[in-house]
């Protein structure tokens, strides 16, 4: 089975940033940790903090990988165009956040993309990730 992980602005400073929000762990070793409690997997990852490179990158695995978990940071709360690539593709596509949206700012409370993936998963930390990986092992 072949995964990506696709990650948003500002989540190359994990680990760096707003640990009592996010948490102290950065994204690499917590990969590698996906990586070892899954060795079956294919599992690829991608960050940038261009809403573009998102899009492109959605393309480019959206017809090929077995599914997509995608954190697209403060983008999920504003880019149409995110939500339009998610629907354009086929490889489904589950959302995930660490924190939980719902108990932050208002603005945050709403997700363009939602609506075309296959579900949601907010405010379980980092752990959030493995979850996403599970909704795709036990399809």
């Amino acid at each position: 089975m072949r995964l990506i992980i696709i990650n948003g602005p500002n989540l190359n400073l994990l680990g760096k940033r707003e640990p009592n929000v996010y948490g102290n762990e950065g994204f690499e070793s917590y990969l590698e940790k996906l990586r070892g409690a899954y060795p079956a997997l294919d599992i690829a990852c991608f960050q940038s903090n261009s809403e573009g490179a998102i899009i492109d990158k959605l393309h480019e695995v959206g017809f090929s990988v077995d599914g997509v978990i995608l954190n697209a940071g403060a983008y999920t709360h504003t880019s149409i165009a995110i939500a339009d690539a998610i629907a354009a593709i086929t490889s489904p596509v589950v959302e995930v956040h660490i924190s939980n949206v719902h108990a932050r700012e208002p603005f945050r409370h709403h997700s363009y993309l939602s609506k075309n993936c296959k579900g949601v998963l907010v405010g379980f930390g980092l752990d959030g990730y493995r979850l996403a990986i599970e909704s795709f092992v036990h399809a």
